[in-house]
């Protein structure tokens, strides 16, 4: 790991934190892992969404929201993430910013298990590499790539569930549903039986 310690807490956080005596000032011995372990891989693996924060040139904050099917974002390498960056409203305020300031933020949550992973790093845009676009594109997503984004880790670090709010995706809850909808279904068929009686039907 390299030291890395002022990406993650810069001087004016670290002075607020010791005005307040928080534990975070005292973190600076500890560098933060600035490579992708198979923890994170199999985190960033299971992410539908995710928010990208660039910047302009004279630090003008955006955030972005990116999605796709589980695991759009791609592990490439150890330092690399990479998602195809689709088609949509044409606006290009990320796309801008990297060309002028390449320093980026990624912030991945996960309501269902209440978990957040923050990242920071450099990004650029790629156009015209098929090879890496295809690469990066989901199988069978009705998307258009347009260009590539890969993102190069500097830092990254786990947040506590503290004020998550749990959530599940829609699919998940219908899934979930339909699994109890059999197994009730099933279980009256057993009581029926039992009772000499014909199976309700559904």
């Amino acid at each position: 790991m390299t030291d890395n310690f002022d990406i993650v807490f810069p001087p004016a956080a670290q002075r607020a934190q010791a005005e307040r005596g928080s534990a975070a000032a005292r973190q600076k011995a500890e560098a933060f892992p600035d490579r992708v372990t198979p923890e994170l891989a199999a985190f960033i693996a299971e992410q539908d969404t995710a928010f990208l924060g660039t910047a302009t040139a004279d630090g003008a904050p955006y955030i972005q929201h990116r999605g796709g099917p589980k695991g759009f974002i791609k592990v490439l390498d150890e330092k690399t993430l990479g998602f195809a960056d689709y088609r949509g409203n044409r606006q290009y305020i990320t796309q801008g910013n990297l060309a002028d300031n390449p320093k980026v933020h990624l912030f991945l949550i996960d309501y269902a298990h209440r978990q957040r992973v923050k990242i920071w790093g450099e990004a650029r845009v790629v156009e015209g590499d098929a090879e890496l676009t295809a690469r990066l594109m989901p199988d069978g997503y009705a998307a258009r790539p347009e260009q590539v984004i890969l993102f190069t880790i500097s830092a990254w670090d786990p947040n506590c569930p503290q004020h998550i709010p749990q959530k599940f995706d829609a699919a998940d809850v219908a899934a979930a549903l339909a699994a109890r909808d059999e197994r009730i279904a099933a279980l009256e068929a057993e009581l029926a039986a039992l009772k000499g009686q014909p199976a309700p039907v559904s």
